[in-house]
């Protein structure tokens, strides 16, 4: 018998839809890639045939150019039937920026978890010109760099509202241990966490394909960070189970289709990929704080390039994770220093 735990991962597809276009995945499912205005500059959605019409897994940024590509998809490869339902794997905005758009312009059910659901529509609303006290404090907590806490200070913040369309009362909830219906298919519900806060992936139960979000990335790993809205969080320990719970029930043949990059199989290998990733950094870091460092600190151990101002934001969330950690772990201490910035030791 071959040893599942030894596959390579391998990618089906090395050339992902043009805009507008769609690739058939499988029998009733079409993988659709939109853009976004970032450095990883797409998203991935995928759209189930429910023969009269049709279930879509995350939408996109809401944005005047996204409604466009919709009506073309909806006009194209969607062959002008209506879209009637949308799961969303998590609230981040690139995967549920349109949900609310495709409720209440197309009459399309929302289906996502209820974690997901109420941050969303709490960030969505929550409208903020600069930032927030409790985050420039946790900003400072971080230790995030002086002179880019002061440019921060008067700059308006990243907003949901700025990509996420407005989302009315009302959504189905789908939770771990659910079965749910689509594209030809029952689905499994089971849950992530880490990179968001009950992250729903949907594993087939009729072939070996898995609508993973951003729970399993290839090439790239998933940002882990914790943020002033649960500044003592520890994502990073979420994250780990949940790479182990899944692991369990992983095969070589499942094909991945993720919210970045392509689709892929090798899903153990995978898996065990992304929790060495971050227990080496751990190791890294850990090896770093022998001296008293912030989070803002421990750049170089962690990622082991330069970071810039563009990346600078989600760098020093997952600093934060992983220093957070090693502290919740008992691995490290932590100290307020004068500046305001919590400075993390490992224990002797």
């Amino acid at each position: 018998m071959k040893d599942r735990s030894t596959a390579g991962i391998r990618y089906p597809w090395d050339t992902p839809p043009e805009e507008g276009a769609a690739t058939e995945i499988a029998d009733g499912v079409l993988w659709i890639r939109l853009p976004l205005p970032m450095k990883l500059d797409h998203v991935n959605v995928y759209a189930l045939d429910d023969g009269e019409g049709w279930t879509i897994v995350d939408t996109g940024f809401a944005s005047n150019r996204g409604r466009a590509l919709w009506a073309q998809l909806m006009d194209g490869p969607l062959k002008g039937k209506p879209i009637t339902r949308v799961i969303v794997t998590h609230h981040h905005p690139d995967h549920v920026g349109m949900a609310g758009w495709l409720q209440s312009e197309h009459g399309a059910e929302l289906v996502t978890t209820r974690t997901a659901w109420l941050t969303a529509r709490m960030l969505q609303l929550d409208e903020q010109p600069t930032p927030s006290a409790e985050t420039l404090r946790f900003w400072k907590r971080c230790g995030m760099d002086a002179d880019l806490l002061d440019k921060r200070r008067t700059e308006r913040p990243f907003n949901f509202t700025d990509c996420v369309a407005p989302m009315p009362l009302g959504y189905t909830r789908i939770q771990q241990g659910d079965t749910i219906r689509a594209g030809g298919r029952t689905w499994d519900i089971h849950i992530g966490n880490g990179h968001a806060p009950e992250h729903a992936t949907l594993w087939s139960q009729d072939d070996s394909l898995i609508l993973a979000g951003d729970q399993i990335l290839p090439s790239i790993s998933s940002n882990i960070g914790v943020y002033a809205t649960e500044p003592e969080a520890d994502p990073v320990a979420d994250w780990l189970e949940s790479c182990e719970r899944l692991s369990t029930i992983a095969r070589d043949d499942h094909l991945v289709l993720g919210g970045h990059k392509l689709p892929f199989t090798g899903l153990p290998l995978r898996l065990r990929q992304l929790i060495e990733n971050h227990h080496g950094a751990l190791r890294r870091l850990e090896a770093h704080l022998s001296t008293a460092h912030s989070a803002g600190e421990c750049f170089a151990p962690l990622f082991k390039r330069q970071i810039g101002e563009g990346e600078y934001g989600l760098a020093i969330v997952e600093a934060m994770a992983h220093c957070q950690h090693l502290w919740h772990e008992g691995r490290a201490t932590r100290t307020l220093s004068d500046q305001g910035a919590w400075l993390f030791q490992t224990k002797a």
